[in-house]
């Protein structure tokens, strides 16, 4: 999987995976003109549509469900360092469902990807491709 990221105006970028697309901006009170959701709220759209995914997964094989689910995330903003903490998703579900569907449901929204890669973070490597300081006139 891969991303670009490609600096807009400002503080607004353009994100592109395979054939889309989307912007990210920052709100008017941190010098954006809020076109695009923040890194953070992007962070947690990915954690919710995952967690989604999952959900109408295990309704839609078990015949319950195929549309209705909707799942909302919310964090605390932590500082020292700034990071997002205390992740809660909440998931609606449709339909009434027993006790043993309920836990499976949990267990299937507990499989999610993005949920899994918080849980163990991966090692993050940063590199810097910049080009060669021009030589001096001599």
């Amino acid at each position: 999987m891969q991303v670009t990221v490609a600096h807009l105006d400002g503080v607004r970028f353009s994100i592109q995976s395979r054939t889309h697309a989307i912007v990210c901006d920052q709100p008017a009170e941190n010098g954006g003109r809020d076109a695009g959701m923040t890194p953070p709220e992007l962070l947690l759209a990915s954690l919710g549509s995952c967690a989604a995914f999952y959900a109408v997964q295990y309704l839609k094989t078990r015949h319950l469900a195929e549309h209705g689910v909707e799942v909302s995330v919310s964090a605390e903003k932590l500082l020292q360092p700034a990071r997002l903490g205390s992740f809660r998703i909440h998931v609606a579900c449709p339909v009434a469902l027993s006790g043993a569907q309920t836990e499976g449901l949990m267990h299937s929204v507990r499989h999610c990807l993005v949920h899994n890669t918080l849980l163990a973070p991966p090692a993050i490597e940063i590199e810097l491709a910049a080009p060669e300081p021009a030589a001096a006139h001599r």
